[in-house]
């Protein structure tokens, strides 16, 4: 096959390779080891295969990219950018955006290269034409250049180039071209901004960074809700929450929370500048974010209370984030009876909603009461049995009852929110004096789907490892538990069958 191959490609070399010709060599190229092919190919081949991209014929320029994809592979990226570097800016230009997005993961293999990236630096035609695929049409395009753009970005050399030279104008050209088109060019900004304090300074400093704020906090309600997510984004970082503060941005978001009453768009932007506190609490302090900002506590609670389905969700979607460590439980704990309703209205939800809402109350309900065993003190064990209480009359019943309906995300759910609290000696007692709990948790047989079966195991594992469980369990069940993990999430009991004489 490898012979075959060689001779197609000097076919190809010499473009009089005809449409057929080029099928084989596909299927040639496929059949052959990367070794084998590296060992046959020169760079006269590839010229040639390029060359043959330009013409009118959609299933001559699909076969030679599939070929192209195949060879390039092949070979090493410093390699590729120092023999092909023309052929590379060519196919950025190509019309067909298959073309563009080999040469765009082709980019993205070179960028990823230490040695073969300075090669990048130094081809700024290679550069800015790289910048105006973010404005291409094709989001595969779009993203591929923005993930090579901020690769280039982490060496100082690559900031340098990109924030120093003339390519900030055309950043700045292309943002231009439609709204779509700036919010990809905020995206990249802010995924340059995460790597460093430095990285931030160069795109604070291109007027880029204050841009996005400056339209976050502007009145356009529809430009507010797509900059809030990439606001958070640039959150998660310390250097990046340190920015925002020194900026009064924080404050700002606080601010126009504090005005949504009055406003009747509020709707559009609130879920996103909410969502943008509940992460801030868990990356910084619960307790203190909550304590300096007052209004998002009380918002998040308005919004839960609301009958607006969007509104709950993004309210459960928060109290699910800010109640995933202790001390924002224990914030959550200072609301007392306010929050204990909350719950009950949560878990009356958990029940009766439309399935996407009672799926995210499902994990909120999880994230809220899970406690790691190092984190198990009286109080906080009280804490969240008495959480536990507040969802139903009966919640056990409620879980299990969501658990045996047959919609697998709902059965998983459930079977989340028994994992998030077996390992706490209350909800172990609980599940022992609920008749058949324990044999339904050994049962098999109620489980359909892998994803089901993973979820089941995984409450086994969160059971067996709990200290306490041979204790409160007793032994027969805890032997029966641990005998499940050890046979694994798809274990299938074998079945002996007897041939009877004279049965047909």
């Amino acid at each position: 096959m490898a012979e075959a191959a060689a001779e197609l490609l000097e076919r190809a070399a010499r473009r009089d390779a005809a449409l057929e010709e080029l099928r084989a060599l596909r299927v040639a190229v496929q059949a052959v080891p990367p070794a084998a092919l590296r060992a046959r190919l020169g760079e006269h081949h590839l010229v040639a295969l390029f060359g043959l991209l330009g013409v009118n014929d959609r299933e001559q320029v699909s076969t030679c990219v599939s070929i192209l994809e195949r060879l390039l592979q092949a070979l090493d990226p410093l390699y590729v950018i120092q023999n092909l570097r023309e052929e590379l800016q060519k196919g950025l230009f190509h019309p067909d955006d298959s073309v563009k997005i080999l040469t765009m993961c082709q980019v993205g293999r070179i960028v990823e290269d230490s040695a073969a990236v300075t090669e990048i630096l130094h081809s700024p035609e290679l550069l800015q034409q790289i910048i105006n695929c973010i404005g291409g049409e094709k989001i595969a395009v779009a993203k591929e250049a923005i993930k090579s753009l901020s690769r280039i970005a982490r060496s100082q050399e690559g900031l340098e180039a990109l924030f120093g030279s003339s390519l900030l104008s055309d950043l700045r050209n292309v943002m231009a071209t439609s709204d779509v088109v700036r919010y990809r060019v905020y995206e990249l900004i802010v995924e340059i901004s995460s790597v460093s304090a430095e990285s931030l300074n160069y795109c604070a400093n291109s007027g880029l960074i204050p841009e996005l704020i400056g339209e976050l906090t502007g009145e356009d309600v529809l430009v507010r809700a797509t900059c809030i997510e990439m606001v958070t984004s640039l959150a998660h970082t310390p250097h990046g929450r340190q920015y925002l503060a020194q900026q009064g941005v924080i404050d700002k978001i606080s601010n126009i929370i504090l005005g949504a009453e009055s406003d009747p768009f509020s709707s559009f932007y609130l879920p996103g500048f909410v969502k943008f506190f509940g992460n801030l609490a868990v990356v910084d302090s619960p307790q203190q974010i909550c304590e300096r900002y007052p209004v998002f506590m009380e918002k998040v609670f308005e919004m839960a209370e609301s009958q607006d389905p969007t509104m709950i969700g993004v309210a459960v979607d928060t109290l699910g984030i800010l109640g995933s460590n202790v001390e924002g439980k224990q914030v959550l704990q200072k609301a007392r009876s306010r929050f204990q309703n909350l719950l009950s209205k949560i878990g009356h939800q958990a029940k009766n909603a439309p399935t996407e809402l009672r799926l995210r109350c499902l994990d909120a309900i999880s994230s809220l009461l899970y406690l790691p065993p190092e984190q198990q003190t009286e109080d906080l064990l009280r804490m969240t049995e008495s959480w536990f209480t507040s969802l139903s009359s009966q919640p056990l019943e409620l879980f299990r009852s969501i658990s045996t309906q047959p919609f697998p995300d709902l059965h998983c759910g459930a079977l989340r929110v028994f994992t998030a609290i077996a390992n706490q000696p209350w909800a172990q007692k609980l599940m022992l004096d609920s008749p058949g709990f324990v044999e339904y948790v050994v049962d098999r047989s109620v489980e359909p789907d892998k994803a089901s079966k993973d979820a089941k195991y995984e409450l086994v594992k969160a059971l067996v490892n709990s200290k306490t469980i041979a204790e409160i369990f007793g032994n027969q069940y805890y032997l029966r538990l641990r005998a499940y993990l050890h046979e694994g999430p798809y274990y299938v009991k074998a079945v002996s069958t007897t041939a009877v004489e004279g049965a047909e």
